[in-house]
């Protein structure tokens, strides 16, 4: 099961978490757990190079654990990328929620 947790403050994200293997197929062969990676990490990527945005993470690749943090004192247009990049990231989550839901939680705060 992977257990997904975005945070959000005043309608923002803030922090994503995302840990653990969803079950639906052999390790390297699980197109859900691998397209659950491909959202989370571009998003990252996202901020990381496109919007150049001072993002905290963390990776455990033996647990399968992402985690990252945006900085607080981001400027009005950072914050405008950021929800663009997540926002896109939360609703490619919550579709394949809706068809994988016995392989992943997605709890929105």
């Amino acid at each position: 099961m992977t257990d997904i947790v975005i945070t959000r403050h005043n309608g923002s994200v803030v922090e994503v978490q995302c840990s653990g293997h969803t079950g639906y197929g052999e390790a390297g062969e699980d197109i859900v757990c691998a397209g659950i990676s491909t959202l989370v990490q571009t998003a990252l990527l996202g901020l990381l190079q496109v919007c150049a945005i001072k993002v905290r993470y963390t990776v455990d690749e033996q647990q399968g654990a992402l985690r990252f943090t945006l900085p607080q004192d981001m400027t009005a247009q950072e914050r405008h990328d950021a929800d663009i990049v997540l926002n896109t990231m939360l609703a490619g989550l919550n579709d394949f929620f809706e068809q994988y839901s016995d392989y992943m939680n997605l709890e929105v705060r």
